[in-house]
């Protein structure tokens, strides 16, 4: 019987993906699996039980990624199953910084005492009247499971959408409406948009070409059109707070919103903050959960890792016959599928992956005999085997 401890509240769809070789403990300490959303990690201390945490959404910010990874724990998350739900919010944020409609909304409040509000709503309301997005120009910094998606709705929507992802994986690239222009650059998305909006990981790097942090600045800002429009829905720092301050104040950008409201954008004028929507559906806890779950029981029956942040991607479907599970110290030269084939085995199938430190190898044997595990075992840079 497996335990499994939620550090917060899991949705019961997500949940009920248990199976009945696994329970719910209030004990973390005994916990051979973790589930979290927005529990802080970084101080907490791990017993030997863990064997994997999986957080039901992308980011991973609240998560000791390496510490988890030199203690032999997977930390699994859940790209993509939220990313309909940021997708609506970015329409939804698009449309409420074209239109004053927030602003519109909250002056209605302060007059809804007053016995002639009708009238006074028909002589105010052309301060706020705002533009259309049809015919305008949507730039997608990021195509993935969000991005993609969201050029694809807006388009439909009668916008223009250029996009840029250097990165693009072909899964992603098949379902993009080729009506989406694509460009050689950041640059092209900042100089030709009237919207712009980013969907990229936080990634710091001397690299300007790899770097995403704080990467609409002031320079950037320059390039763009007078009154674009940014939307911010990825990730706080990928845009300089200070720098977007003084573009809504000269006008040089019509609206920022961001899902992450700071110190500092939650006080800025001409910016739309929402407190971190993005995923706030009930279909989109309900899917991170179910993913999450389901990622954690696959390793731990399997041996598989999908979708990891701290391992790298080794899936070998279903067992056939035995399988060994092998984590190691990734080394350069070292070839780990080369070593366990001299230990003994008659290997069905094999897979071998490394990231940063860590190597991780699968093999399908037809069966695992105690000396040939052991030979495993006693290879240089091994850490662990698990026999499934």
């Amino acid at each position: 019987m497996y335990k499994v401890n939620c550090l917060n509240n899991i949705s019961k769809v997500g949940l009920a993906e248990l199976t009945g070789n696994y329970e719910i403990t209030e004990n973390i300490d005994d916990a051979d699996i973790v589930l979290v959303r927005s529990a802080a990690m970084h101080e907490m201390q791990f017993s030997k039980n863990l064997k994997c945490i999986a957080r039901a959404g992308a980011g991973v910010n609240n998560i000791p990624l390496d510490r988890c990874a030199d203690e032999n724990i997977v930390v699994f998350n859940t790209p993509g199953a939220n990313a309909n739900a940021v997708k609506e919010l970015a329409i939804a944020h698009m449309l409420l910084a074209s239109r004053d409609i927030v602003g519109g909304i909250n002056w209605v409040q302060t007059i809804k005492e007053d016995p002639d509000v009708a009238k006074l709503v028909e002589k105010g309301k052309s301060k706020f009247a705002g533009t259309e997005i049809k015919g305008k120009t949507l730039g997608i910094i990021g195509l993935g499971a969000i991005g993609g998606p969201l050029g694809n709705a807006a388009l439909a929507l009668g916008m223009k959408v250029i996009g840029f992802d250097p990165f693009l994986s072909d899964a992603a690239k098949a379902v993009l409406d080729p009506a989406i222009k694509m460009v050689s650059s950041r640059d092209e998305i900042y100089k030709q948009s009237d919207f712009i909006s980013v969907h990229t990981p936080l990634i710091d790097d001397p690299d300007p070409e790899k770097n995403t942090k704080k990467m609409i600045n002031a320079e950037k800002i320059a390039l763009m059109k007078d009154g674009v429009i940014v939307l911010n829905l990825a990730r706080d720092l990928l845009v300089d707070d200070d720098a977007m301050a003084e573009a809504l104040a000269s006008g040089k950008v019509r609206k920022y919103v961001s899902d992450f409201p700071n110190a500092k954008s939650a006080q800025m004028p001409g910016c739309i903050a929402s407190p971190h929507l993005g995923a706030s559906t009930e279909e989109a806890e309900d899917n991170c959960a179910a993913m999450a779950v389901k990622q954690a029981m696959d390793f731990i029956e399997n041996g598989n890792i999908v979708n990891s942040v701290n391992y790298p991607r080794v899936d070998l479907g279903a067992k056939q016959g035995k399988r060994i599970a092998i984590r190691y110290e990734a080394a350069p030269g070292l070839d780990m599928v080369a070593a366990v084939n001299g230990v003994g085995l008659v290997i069905n199938a094999v897979k071998d992956g490394q990231r940063g430190k860590v190597g991780y190898c699968l093999i399908d044997a037809k069966d695992a005999p105690a000396g040939s595990v052991d030979a495993i075992k006693a290879i240089a840079g091994v850490r662990t085997v698990d026999v499934k």
